[in-house]
């Protein structure tokens, strides 16, 4: 099953989240907060789906916050999401930011 982008919001709005670990020391790495995840979740699109994921699916989100190109990996568990990671993508590893490259 894919995530659920409406479902996403909801959870993130009922603040029904949990940030990982790993992403609060990312987040605090790359200065990235809480309301850059939630714009680039609400305004940017997903460019990557992990049906697969265990234990739940998740995705890979694109947008843009406060000017800044920004990718969020967002798993949609049952009763909340969780954030997995956010990072600023790499000119050399991504093509727009978009597509991965080889």
């Amino acid at each position: 099953m894919s995530v659920n982008r409406d479902k996403l919001k909801h959870f993130f709005t009922e603040d029904a989240f949990i940030i990982s670990n790993h992403a609060r020391v990312r987040m605090f790495q790359r200065n990235i907060s809480t309301e850059n995840i939630k714009e680039v979740i609400f305004q940017g699109q997903i460019i990557e789906d992990y049906p697969e994921d265990d234990p739940c699916p998740s995705a890979l989100f694109f947008g843009y916050s406060e000017g800044r190109p920004c990718h969020v990996v967002v798993a949609g568990c049952e009763d909340h999401i969780r954030i997995i990671t956010v990072y600023i993508p790499e000119n050399n590893k991504w093509i727009d930011h978009v597509l991965r490259r080889d």
